[in-house]
């Protein structure tokens, strides 16, 4: 795949900072996280750069003394973006020693994971997976994500669409391929309905990722009494861009607004000059995100691997490192049930990916800043403002 990403390069990256923090001392031995990640396949393009912004964070703590004097070693098995082999994938990196393993950008892809590890007594951390199972509700008390939920991301869109746009009328078209579209769409359509009434959805749709093509449901979107304002494609590539190129080509050309899912250039080849098209996520890789913090850390990036990051989830990535690291110091140990009860300590705790809280019930954030934009004239990374959910539905 053209963005999977070299498990040589990232070692070689680990390597030098390694050797680096343990020049002046050999003594301490170092504590293994295992990332039991996309390397390869349809999601690869969403772990590559969180996994790239751990080997940054690492870096920066080897540099000041590693975690409780012990340097961090990141260790990879590839999942190979095939959900039934995450569980293989974590058991091999537990096998090998990881004291907290980090898995996929996603729900789906990464429970497999995520519960082996939640089984073997371990944290178990999300980069971004966005559904709010991804912890005790679903997989357990061990699992984490640093994502902005996918309920928080709608709920932006909505309440941005409604006060910011004045759009009154919406259509929602839904990828039935994973669980995140799914709770995205949801959550859209009971904001949508609290600010501009039940009736301001027009229609809705699915249609499966695979699908090689969407003529049925494009026809009924064509023929509604009532056109939508705008069309929420709750999806993502390869398929959703396959069904956007397909809307467009057919004369559908409200605004299109999506999730994060859509972050990063790497897919819009496949619908060329694309304009109207909206989404939410948690930074901008084209050297222009307003905020300073996420600035400064786009430059390190860069610095380190010598490009951007394909998408912004890396900033959840290097969050997963700043919230273990400062959980495990605030213990004093790496054991599991101490650093699960310090997280679960977090309140608007600052970091890189926003203020986090996490409770003993909910072990993912709603109500962060994201940042919206825009896609114009074929070109990505047009910044429209700075957004997050006010009001979560009843």
């Amino acid at each position: 795949m053209k963005h999977a990403f070299s498990l040589a390069t990232l070692l070689a990256g680990t390597a030098i900072g390694l050797t680096l923090a343990l020049a002046p001392a050999q003594a301490a031995d170092p504590v293994i996280i295992g990332a039991a990640i996309a390397q390869s396949g349809v999601v690869a393009p969403y772990d590559e750069g969180p996994a790239q912004a751990m080997e940054v964070a690492v870096d920066e703590i080897n540099a000041k003394g590693g975690v409780l004097g012990r340097p961090i070693k990141i260790i990879y098995a590839d999942t190979k973006s095939d959900i039934a082999y995450g569980a293989t994938a974590a058991q091999e990196v537990i096998d090998k020693g990881a004291q907290m393993v980090v898995v996929t950008c996603d729900y789906d892809y990464g429970s497999a994971a995520a519960s082996v590890a939640d089984g073997a007594g371990l944290i178990a951390f999300s980069t971004c997976a966005g559904d709010p199972k991804f912890g005790p509700s679903g997989i357990g008390p061990n699992a984490f994500t640093m994502a902005t939920g996918a309920p928080g991301q709608a709920v932006a869109m909505a309440e941005w669409a409604y006060n910011v746009k004045g759009w009154r009328n919406a259509y929602v078209l839904m990828d039935t391929t994973i669980a995140f579209d799914a709770t995205w769409a949801d959550f859209f359509k009971r904001r949508w309905a609290e600010l501009a009434g039940k009736d301001a959805l027009v229609g809705e749709d699915t249609f499966g990722g695979e699908d090689p093509q969407i003529a049925s449901q494009i026809t009924r979107i064509k023929s509604l009494a009532k056109q939508p304002d705008f069309i929420v494609i709750c999806s993502f590539p390869p398929g959703g861009v396959s069904a956007t190129r397909q809307l467009r080509a057919a004369g559908v050309n409200q605004p299109l607004l999506g999730s994060e899912s859509w972050d990063g250039d790497f897919w819009l080849e496949g619908v060329p000059n694309l304009s109207d098209f909206f989404l939410v996520t948690y930074g901008s890789v084209f050297g222009n995100d307003p905020r300073p913090a996420v600035a400064d850390f786009m430059k390190k990036f860069g610095a380190k691997w010598n490009h951007a990051p394909v998408t912004s989830h890396a900033i959840t990535g290097y969050s997963v490192i700043e919230a273990w690291t400062r959980a495990v110091e605030r213990a004093g140990t790496f054991d599991t049930d101490k650093v699960r009860d310090e997280l679960q300590k977090f309140k608007d705790e600052p970091l890189l990916a926003g203020p986090t809280t996490f409770t003993e019930t909910d072990h993912i954030n709603m109500q962060r800043d994201l940042l919206l934009i825009e896609v114009k004239d074929g070109k990505h990374g047009n910044v429209v403002q700075v957004v997050r959910a006010e009001k979560m539905p009843q």
